[in-house]
């Protein structure tokens, strides 16, 4: 048994939490009371373990006969589920200042989904559709090529998180950065889904939504401006 899933969300906290304090001592972070961290982390947890619990739901496994199945497999995450999950805790927790702490997280958010994704590494879960472009890589005791999918939303996500940052500097108007950073994760997901191993697709719609949910948010904060 490993806990492989749970060595890919330390990456994914541990990348949240560097670009938390990155941003901290830059004098980037929004004017809320809320604690950061503490809402980063428990719409961490929420997310991840309703997203865990829909993905083995959606497989036929039953959580409550298969406790262990929860943290200690390969198995992933569903998306969508974890994504509705984590953002109504942060909701919940931010109480009156939700544009203000979401704008606050915005690229913490970016940096620990950027973190996630890296974990594939932990996970031996990184290749996706075969290919054969050059920087292909291949299972081991296999010789078919694949798009290391995972790392290419890495790398979005990694890279989209201090661009987020140094752009938040121009003192855009409120809940553009929350609105920008989910556009990214919705967009980052959606173009990168095509390359995923799927008998059905992925849950395309649920990244078509954010990435519509995103840009009404763009539009309607730029206007408050």
């Amino acid at each position: 048994m490993e806990f492989t899933l749970l060595f890919a969300a330390a990456i994914g906290v541990g990348s949240g939490a560097i670009a938390l304090r990155w941003e901290a001592a830059r004098g980037n972070a929004a004017d809320c009371a809320a604690d950061l961290w503490d809402v980063l982390i428990s719409g961490l947890v929420v997310g991840l373990f309703v997203g865990r619990l829909a993905a083995m739901v959606g497989a036929g496994i039953n959580p409550l006969t298969s406790l262990g199945d929860i943290l200690i497999i390969r198995g992933g995450v569903a998306t969508g589920p974890a994504t509705v999950a984590g953002l109504s805790t942060v909701a919940v927790l931010a109480r009156g200042e939700i544009v203000a702490v979401a704008d606050a997280l915005a690229v913490a958010a970016l940096a620990t989904l950027g973190g996630w994704h890296l974990g594939c590494l932990a996970r031996d879960a990184c290749l996706g559709t075969p290919t054969d472009v050059p920087w292909a890589m291949a299972q081991a005791g296999s010789q078919v090529g694949r798009h290391p999918v995972e790392l290419y939303a890495a790398a979005l996500f990694l890279v989209a998180a201090p661009v987020l940052a140094l752009y938040r500097k121009r003192h855009i108007a409120t809940g553009v950065a929350a609105s920008t950073a989910l556009l990214i994760a919705a967009g980052g997901r959606l173009v990168t889904e095509p390359y995923r191993l799927s008998l059905s697709g992925g849950p395309v719609w649920w990244y078509g939504l954010g990435v519509v949910v995103a840009l009404v948010g763009v539009v309607m904060a730029s206007r408050r401006a």
